[in-house]
């Protein structure tokens, strides 16, 4: 007599250009999953509606599926052998944490500075620095958890980019102004830190909808759009920092060093930001050729298909 075959629930999820299945089993053993031109085939010893037992369907699609699809199922039976929900929520929750503290740091400086320049006007211009350095500070010490997630694969986007924002940032942040304080009284520190928080505050909440799977349009509009003219902007408030602390570390000689005998020349560290300078709007061109593929990504397709 033929054993009756056993089908667990599957839930169906659709998006534009995206299929998700889910199968309701708990401890998942030898999961054996493959495609034969539009059907899915799934067979698997777990625990489900009816108990532990073993569980299959078979999910015929409308059309054929593409060769390079099935590649994908290698690594999908390798993340059931995981518990890939639970990793997967436990990594949904970190990232939203990590994102929602710097989204909250960010807004502080937003509103500190905002609020400040409301009540004082250009007179808040020059205490920036001693306003909001502790929290810009810690935003930036924390942006390295950021890299950290790209280099491992927490998150899926490129080292690159994300290693040039860092390195700049804190290079501004903890040498050229947070070593000199002649450099903290200067106007431009508040534009260099308010154009960050910009930016920031909004990125971030872009990312902690994403950890949730939502998508709000205006949110995401100007993910893809704000940076168009912040970046540079924020770009050129660095230059124009640098530019005013060169005069200043060649006055007080800091980081300067003379080199051994025979040699003995003596190198100032004005020369050294002043090929940043250079690097400065280098990164500008990578990072924004980054942003513009990432938004033409977005928004590029879909105008492709109305004409």
């Amino acid at each position: 007599m033929e054993s009756q075959v056993l089908t667990p629930h599957v839930y169906w999820a659709q998006r534009h250009r995206e299929l998700y299945l889910r199968v309701e089993l708990s401890d998942v053993q030898n999961p054996a999953i493959s495609i034969t031109e539009n059907v899915l085939h799934f067979k698997a010893q777990g625990h489900g509606a009816k108990g532990d037992n073993v569980y299959e369907f078979h999910l015929e699609f409308l059309e054929l599926v593409k060769p390079e699809e099935e590649e994908r199922l290698n690594k999908l039976r390798l993340e059931s052998e995981g518990s890939p929900e639970t990793l997967a929520n436990l990594r949904k929750g970190y990232l939203f944490m990590y994102n929602l503290v710097q989204f909250l740091g960010f807004s502080w400086i937003f509103v500190n500075l905002t609020v400040r320049f409301c009540i004082l006007g250009k007179e808040s211009f020059y205490d920036t620095f001693h306003t909001v350095a502790d929290m810009m500070y810690f935003c930036q010490m924390l942006a390295a958890v950021e890299t950290i997630n790209a280099a491992i694969g927490v998150t899926s986007s490129p080292l690159l980019p994300s290693l040039i924002q860092l390195l700049g940032r804190n290079f501004i942040l903890f040498i050229v102004i947070g070593t000199m304080e002649e450099m903290q009284n200067k106007a431009v520190v508040f534009f260099v830190f308010y154009l960050w928080s910009i930016g920031e505050i909004i990125r971030y909440p872009f990312y902690m909808l994403t950890c949730v799977d939502m998508d709000w349009k205006v949110v995401t509009w100007l993910r893809y759009t704000v940076w168009i003219p912040i970046y540079p902007l924020g770009c050129l408030a660095e230059a124009v920092s640098v530019i005013q602390s060169i005069p200043i570390f060649n006055e007080t000689g800091r980081f300067s060093f003379t080199l051994p005998y025979p040699v003995k020349i003596k190198v100032r560290f004005s020369f050294f930001l002043q090929i940043y300078l250079i690097m400065i709007f280098l990164g500008l061109y990578i990072n924004f050729r980054h942003l513009y593929k990432q938004r033409r990504r977005r928004y590029g397709q879909k105008k492709k298909k109305v004409t």
